[in-house]
């Protein structure tokens, strides 16, 4: 409390007691599985498995290498990416170890007819290793110029030989090098010839020797918090909103072909557990392929029987273009569909609201589904939860369904669990303020004002229902939720009912025959 012992005028500045809120971000991806690449910019993270943002197709591809065949992540973040999606996490699991061979590069001359002059082989793993060859000092008059020859390692300088020849490159840098060994790999006449001419400036990469293939199984999936690996790795990414894992199938095959739907059940258990423990982010689950209407609804109800309002199922899969295409014979590929239903989650939410349910909207980029689906045979599977995506002629191939895995009926639509989601964060993230301070009635009404100010906005939009705002939405904070006993317990209690708009899920005309008056 200021003092007052000098006259004069005061300024004083007065905290309102209250704070805005706004709704924060409300669609973002979280992809789990496997990569062509990694980004080796991280010395504690050696092998790429942290979450890690991209925000494009381009910025994956920079980071994790594009397409890989016998991967399904990377269609998946193309497809998510392609249907609207903005943002996304990347957790690679590891499913190749480097080899332990050495990797080899053979570096060219100047004119192309004088040939390999040098073979450069990596001591160790060479997974990330570089030769830059660059221009040394100028040449003296009838004498070909030196060059500099480096070593550089996931980007980083580790060796450098300045000013050498191509006559003295092998001495120097074998005697030196901890890294890599030099062969000259011509004759004496042609190696003098290539002296004239000289190496090819430019950097290039010394080329590994093929990965270790990596068992991988659940609980590689499941990852470590404290590693901030896998799915539980994403703890420390608070703005994800949806979750998927496209390369359960990758790992899930066996070597006969089959699935294996145990290991199946097993990681979207941990996956449907991980976003049920962090209260803010929904599970997109992949139907296991190839499976018919009626045996996907027993596999739901009778093997996998997911309870939960934090998980949304898809069905079926979904055939797009393959861009590792070797033979017309594999021109398209089956991918599962969780990507591309995510990038349609962030479309709705950019273009109406996330209380808009993400239903009856074109899946971009697919060229067919697996099979498809009749309106008979989504009657067996849309009241267990299983929603549909099904071609519909000239109105092209949508999602045909909006529901939740929850027997929960207040959580039947995926649209009412994700605004929950939307507005529990938004008042837990800007009602911060309230912390420590006096618990009393000027507290009270700054979080009841703070509240309704934020809710009356989402119903003026149009995500609450009601004719009016006390319809839509009540606030109480005040003795009755306060009483001495929880005040004396450092408590302040308020209670927030909300009123949601549900989707017209089904839509229905009563038409009757009008007659006539004599």
């Amino acid at each position: 409390m200021p003092s007052y012992l000098t006259p004069g005028v005061y300024v004083e500045e007065v905290p309102s007691g209250s704070a805005t809120l706004s709704a924060g971000l409300t669609a973002v991806a979280a992809f789990v599985g496997f990569t062509a690449d990694f980004p080796k910019d991280d010395p504690t993270d050696p092998q790429g498995l942290k979450p890690r943002l991209v925000t494009s197709w381009t910025q994956y591809e920079a980071a994790y290498g594009g397409f890989l065949a016998g991967a399904m992540l990377p269609h998946s973040v193309y497809g998510f990416f392609n249907n609207g999606g903005g943002m996304a996490y990347i957790v690679r699991v590891a499913h190749q170890a480097p080899s332990d061979q050495p990797g080899q590069r053979a570096l060219p001359a100047v004119d192309r007819a004088l040939g390999l002059p040098l073979e450069v082989t990596s001591i160790g793993p060479s997974d990330g290793m570089a030769i830059a060859i660059e221009n040394g000092d100028p040449a003296e008059d009838g004498k070909a110029p030196n060059f500099n020859f480096v070593v550089t390692e996931g980007g980083i300088e580790t060796e450098r030989y300045d000013n050498v020849s191509l006559s003295d490159i092998a001495a120097t840098v074998n005697k030196a090098s901890k890294r890599v060994k030099v062969e000259t790999k011509v004759d004496l006449k042609t190696l003098a010839d290539i002296t004239i001419a000289g190496l090819r400036p430019g950097l290039f990469a010394v080329t590994p020797a093929p990965a270790v293939p990596v068992e991988v199984k659940p609980k590689h999936f499941a990852g470590s918090e404290s590693d901030r690996t896998g799915i539980n790795g994403l703890v420390i990414a608070d703005e994800v909103t949806m979750v998927m894992v496209p390369d359960l199938i990758t790992a899930a095959t066996k070597a006969d072909g089959s699935v294996d739907l145990g290991m199946w059940k097993a990681v979207q258990t941990a996956l449907i557990s991980h976003c049920e423990g962090q209260a803010n982010r929904m599970a997109i689950l992949d139907a296991p392929p190839a499976m018919s209407p009626q045996q996907v609804k027993e596999w739901r109800s009778d093997v996998a029987m997911y309870d939960s309002a934090f998980a949304a199922f898809y069905y079926p899969w979904i055939r797009v273009d393959n861009p590792v295409s070797t033979s017309p014979a594999d021109a398209t590929i089956l991918v599962p569909p969780s990507g591309h239903v995510a990038g349609i989650w962030s479309r709705v939410d950019d273009t109406r609201g996330v209380w808009k349910a993400p239903a009856n909207e074109v899946v971009r980029g697919v060229l067919s589904t697996e099979i498809d689906i009749t309106k008979g045979e989504q009657s067996l599977l849309n009241p267990i939860g299983i929603n549909c995506i099904r071609p519909f002629g000239t109105r092209g191939i949508r999602v045909w369904g909006a529901r939740t895995l929850s027997s929960n009926t207040d959580w039947t639509y995926i649209n009412v669990r994700r605004l929950f989601n939307m507005i529990e964060t938004a008042i837990m993230e800007g009602t911060q303020f309230a912390v420590f301070e006096p618990n009393d009635q000027k507290l009270w009404e700054g979080l009841k004002r703070t509240i309704s100010a934020f809710l009356r906005g989402l119903w003026r939009d149009g995500a609450l229902f009601g004719v009016t705002a006390d319809q839509a939405f009540f606030v109480k904070c005040d003795s009755e939720t306060n009483p001495p006993d929880s005040i004396d317990q450092g408590k302040v209690v308020v209670e927030v009912g909300i009123s949601p708009v549900k989707p017209a899920e089904f839509v229905i005309f009563r038409i009757s025959q009008l007659r006539q008056a004599a």
